[in-house]
């Protein structure tokens, strides 16, 4: 009974987390003879420019070590766009693993510079439906509430974490490397402000990596993700 208070107190903390004009055609350009995109071709064209391969792999170099992440599709499409955009951009590159509990997950995913941050707070995510359960090594965004997922994720330690799948959050894909080294990542301080000693979400919005490195010193980090070119079992 006290493991799965634990667990629903836990769950709840995730829950509480996460038109320029067209330039001027010069007399020079050949006028096209195709009929112009409706708002629906072009919407659907941005779509397909950015929807993500049905499965790919996602390395993550850390302080403690290299793991990485398969990601299918299928299992949550608009988050694995999502995520796959996001590594391939560098948003994770330095990030800190700012919220480690033990026997529960590991939180990274906001960036360390305060401006990138404020880019990305209104890009919200509808929710996927959730299709795989939330067990150990089963990659998720953190979210504040229905259709709040922005670029927090977590990866999960047990797969007692199961119960986080009623509340909405959605694998999208799961840890088939290195899960040893998201096991070490430091966990010393425990649960995030105000509940625990751990970091300020809030703080770390607005002060970014600078706020870390001076008050938590301790905790791992991203040195580098990419997206793997040529993907392995």
């Amino acid at each position: 009974m006290q493991r799965m208070t634990r667990c629903l107190v836990l769950a709840l903390a995730l829950l509480l987390a996460a038109a320029a004009a067209p330039a001027q055609q010069t007399a020079a350009k050949p006028k096209s003879s195709a009929p112009p995109k409706t708002t629906a071709q072009t919407k659907t064209a941005a779509q397909k420019k950015d929807q993500a391969p049905a499965v790919y792999q996602a390395r993550f170099e850390t302080s403690k070590g290299a793991f990485v992440i398969e990601v299918t599709r299928a299992w949550a499409p608009r988050g694995a766009d999502r995520f796959h955009k996001l590594v391939k951009s560098g948003y994770y590159d330095d990030c800190r693993f700012f919220r480690v509990i033990a026997g529960f997950m590991a939180q990274f995913g906001i960036n360390g510079d305060p401006e990138v941050n404020a880019a990305w707070n209104g890009a919200t995510l509808t929710d996927d439906p959730v299709v795989k359960s939330n067990r150990r090594g089963y990659v998720s965004f953190a979210m504040s509430g229905p259709n709040s997922r922005t670029t927090q994720v977590f990866i999960n330690y047990d797969d007692r974490n199961a119960n986080l799948d009623g509340m909405g959050f959605a694998p999208f894909g799961r840890v088939v490397q290195g899960m040893e080294v998201v096991d070490a990542l430091f966990s010393g301080y425990g649960e995030g402000a105000p509940r625990g000693r751990g970091p300020d979400q809030g703080r770390i919005q607005a002060l970014g990596n600078a706020y870390l490195n001076s008050r938590f010193p301790k905790l791992d980090y991203i040195v580098k993700a990419a997206i793997v070119a040529n993907p392995t079992k």
